[in-house]
């Protein structure tokens, strides 16, 4: 397959709001691709790359030779050559780096460039989800698309799953859960308050601490331990208290699915940013692993039990200590008494539980709400304001975006509240390496860095694309530990409309 294909297919989705012409698409490029095309098609479709690194950013690739007068290059070839682009490293591997990139863009089409580019730096703004991209694998294998999100959740990419999709259900089926492999982790919803949370889910429900933690699913098989993400990076050499605790537990095999939080000497929880400076080797934070949920258990896979089941089982292998405080109840003020006393303790809030739902993994839904006394959003940054005044040399005022369903983002408001100057210089550098665009006043920016936002409530507008605006809205931090695509949808923030 011609890389002209896929970006003709690109360029397709991009100019129809319409999911179900965004999948056709997709689907008809699917089926094309041999089956030692669909992976990477899969994943250029999507907007990504195969190679986690390249080396390459918007500075590599400002200067490109003379594009092709016609279309030749493959994406197997494409895909050859950032392989060997990856594993460039060492002296003379810049100079190595730029004929690569010659070579490679100067057999490119003008259109072919573009995408490359965009590709390459994350620019590709198509609207294509994972979730579309599903679908379109679904319709094009001819396969249920429940099987195909499994698998992928199982698995931990959509991409991981794409030639299987087209040997059959029972192909997709194979994708278990596998100890040493992370899967997706469930996601929780929001709620504005207990009350509406407990009416969201039904029933009796477990209440649990939401801890303002690192995101941890840890694995274990014998002596073996492998520490994650919430994103599947693997941090197990940079925790080892969560992995004596690990090895602790009576059990073979297990996994666990936690956080991991820095506290004081009197046992409160410390500054979010402490915890996550874990994840960068930082020297001298100690952080307590804490579980709420377990998704296997010495050769038996909890996913689809229910979740009262999955707590018991937690219960027999993990010691209180190490497991996150809960409630079960269906009183309401029951529940709002025990979400004071999370919050005297200086968490964050509370997560309300369906007892009888199983683990849906990388799956955001009703079985899992958040509460918190602030309301909070996770959003993407697309753009940046020069300040004045005081800021003035200072990048200052964000353009926040939430998530559209149907593909890209959706700007709702700005804001350059909360900021302390150390948070001014970080995103002044930060935010100049994600330019795209400088006009002297507003940058544009590659929608890659999350930023969580509180707010005190959402109100209709007609000054925004989305149609609501935040009020109050004020930066709480950066959140590195999460990608773009777990950010809230416009769906969400719509939810909070009075």
């Amino acid at each position: 397959m011609l890389l002209a294909d896929v970006v003709a297919t690109s360029g397709a989705v991009a100019a129809t709001r319409s999911r179900k012409e965004k999948v056709a698409a997709i689907a008809a490029l699917l089926a094309r691709a041999a089956p030692d095309e669909v992976e990477t098609v899969t994943a250029y479709v999507g907007g990504a790359l195969r190679q986690r690194r390249t080396g390459l950013g918007w500075r590599g690739l400002a200067t490109l030779p003379d594009p092709a007068a016609s279309s030749t290059l493959s994406v197997a070839e494409v895909h050859e050559a950032f392989e060997r682009l990856s594993a460039l490293a060492g002296a003379g591997s810049q100079s190595a780096r730029a004929l690569a990139v010659a070579d490679l863009f100067g057999r490119a089409t003008a259109d072919e460039q573009t995408w490359l580019r965009g590709v390459v730096t994350g620019a590709v703004r198509q609207g294509a989800l994972d979730s579309l991209v599903q679908e379109a694998l679904a319709v094009a294998a001819d396969v249920p698309l429940a099987d195909v999100r499994r698998a992928a959740m199982l698995a931990g990419s959509t991409v991981a799953v794409a030639r299987a999709a087209f040997e059959g259900v029972d192909a997709l089926g194979a994708f278990g859960l596998q100890v040493g492999r992370p899967v997706l982790p469930m996601l929780a919803s929001s709620a504005p308050d207990i009350a509406a949370a407990l009416a969201k889910v039904g029933g009796e429900v477990a209440v649990d601490t939401k801890l303002d933690g690192i995101r941890i699913q840890v694995h274990r098989q014998g002596s073996e331990v492998l520490v994650a993400t919430r994103s599947l990076e693997d941090i197990t050499a940079r925790l080892p208290e969560v992995v004596a605790v690990a090895l602790s537990l009576p059990a073979e095999s297990f996994v666990l699915d936690g956080e991991a939080l820095a506290l004081t000497e009197d046992g409160r929880p410390r500054p979010f940013q402490e915890t996550a400076s874990r994840t960068a080797m930082a020297e001298g934070v100690v952080v307590t692993p804490y579980f709420f949920d377990v998704l296997h258990l010495d050769g038996t896979d909890l996913l689809d039990a229910p979740a009262s089941e999955r707590a018991a089982a937690l219960e027999r292998l993990v010691p209180e200590a190490h497991r996150v405080p809960r409630l079960v109840t269906d009183d309401v003020a029951a529940a709002e008494e025990f979400a004071a006393q999370v919050l005297r303790a200086g968490h964050e809030g509370v997560v309300v539980k369906a007892l009888g739902a199983p683990y849906d993994a990388g799956r955001r839904g009703a079985s899992w709400v958040k509460v918190k006394p602030v309301h909070t959003l996770d959003l993407v940054v697309l753009g940046v304001e020069w300040g004045s005044g005081r800021r003035k040399g200072w990048l200052s005022n964000i353009h926040l975006g939430a998530r559209d369903p149907d593909g890209g983002f959706v700007m709702l408001g700005k804001t350059f509240k909360g900021m302390t100057d150390e948070m001014l210089a970080w995103q002044t550098e930060r935010f100049q390496e994600l330019a795209v665009d400088d006009n002297g006043w507003v940058v544009t920016v590659r929608p890659e860095q999350v930023v969580e936002i509180a707010f005190d409530g959402v109100q209709r507008s007609t000054r925004y694309p989305g149609g609501v605006a935040l009020r109050f809205a004020r930066v709480v931090r950066y959140r590195d530990d999460k990608p773009v695509s777990e950010i809230d949808t416009i769906e969400t923030v719509k939810g909070f409309l009075g």
